[in-house]
């Protein structure tokens, strides 16, 4: 495939509110806080006993900071054996070796490395796979992540005038179970195979949960989450292991929770929380998406996934912008700091490092109306 042509840049100029807010909340601490990043890789969905090619491409964009989304392995167990192996694999894997060794990782979980396959708050052995998975990122023994309802984060890094703050929330521990789509008698894999047959998009397996209780952070991390939204950043990037503007495709999303999804555009109007952008992953492979209707901003999406999984068929996306990349890849963001309005390109890349989708933001038109 040939690299698609550049987007243009969005109109806008520097909005003097990027910095608004009295922090109400604390980042937690993070040993390269006071560095400044021009370079992001993430990605999510890598499978420990495949081979992983891809850091190859990775490591040549010569990241400041690689952000797991999720499914970072695929537990897929409960049994703590068969756990501890599927990290071992991903250790061993020579591509991950050099990017530990080389670039700093923050990491949050999916289903498959929180545990079992689209698993909430019923899973039993979500305690287990919390130490395992930040024993394995090499998060503190005194890391507020180990006793809160929850693995969620936020990191703020770079000087005054160059501030990222990143937020890493779980989607996992709280999250209230899934309503199945209502196909009567006929079974999900035969309505897909019907609708493949005949050309039309293949929607998912589940459909949105309308209850004002129905829920994927809890309260008490939707209390922090709005907090952190108030801490002075000039970028804040939303980095969710599944995907937050993509309209309903009938898998795991925001979309499904539609309380959860109006909370957090409130949450953000509310806090006057400009520059935020989220990534996002989940789905094996790659698009951007885009949302402008009751929105305090554009609230944009770039979804990356996966390292090593590729989704046979493309879902549904009203929101969609662009065209769909169905291989394996990983995510880039090019940060600009020049001038009084910072820039973000973001990149999906394959697994040669070539650019297969792409668009170009402008931070200060990421400003509450």
């Amino acid at each position: 495939m040939t690299r698609l042509s550049r987007r243009h840049l969005i109109a806008g100029t520097a909005g003097a509110g990027l910095m608004v807010g009295t922090a109400r909340a604390e980042p937690d601490p993070h040993p390269r806080a006071n560095q400044a990043l021009t370079r992001i890789a993430f990605g999510s969905c890598a499978r420990s006993d495949k081979p992983q090619p891809i850091w190859d491409a990775v490591l040549e964009t010569r990241p400041d900071l690689f952000i797991f989304l999720g499914d970072n392995v695929y537990l897929d167990t409960r049994d703590p054996v068969v756990m501890r192996r599927k990290y071992a694999e991903l250790a061993a894997q020579p591509g991950f070796q050099r990017l530990k060794a080389s670039v700093p990782i923050i990491a949050i979980w999916d289903d498959h490395d929180f545990g079992e396959n689209d698993a909430g708050v019923d899973y039993p052995m979500k305690e287990e796979t919390r130490r395992l998975f930040l024993d394995f990122f090499g998060e503190p023994a005194d890391s507020p992540r180990r006793t809160r309802d929850g693995i969620y984060t936020a990191h703020v890094f770079g000087p005054a005038g160059q501030r990222v703050q990143i937020l890493l929330p779980d989607l996992r521990w709280n999250r209230t179970p899934l309503l199945p789509l209502d196909l009567g008698p006929q079974e999900y894999d035969d309505w897909v195979a019907h609708r493949a047959a005949a050309g039309q998009p293949t929607p998912g397996p589940y459909t949105r949960n309308p209850e004002l209780t129905a829920t994927q952070l809890g309260e008490t991390q939707w209390r922090w989450l709005e907090d952190q939204l108030s801490v002075p950043a000039d970028i804040r990037i939303l980095a969710s292991s599944l995907q937050v503007v993509a309209d309903f495709a009938g898998w795991e999303g925001w979309m499904n929770f539609a309380h959860d999804h109006q909370r957090l555009i409130a949450a953000i109007r509310d806090r006057r929380a400009n520059g935020l952008f989220c990534l996002s992953g989940d789905t094996h492979y790659g698009e951007i998406s885009r949302l402008d209707v009751n929105t305090p901003y554009p609230l944009w999406d770039i979804t990356s996934s996966g390292l090593t999984e590729v989704w046979p068929v493309t879902p549904p996306n009203a929101l969609r912008v662009g065209e769909v990349f169905r291989d394996q890849n990983f995510g880039l963001l090019t940060l600009g700091w020049g001038g009084e309005n910072p820039t973000v390109l973001a990149e999906i890349r394959d697994v040669n490092g070539v650019v297969r989708l792409e668009q170009a933001l402008r931070i200060g038109d990421l400003t509450v109306r």
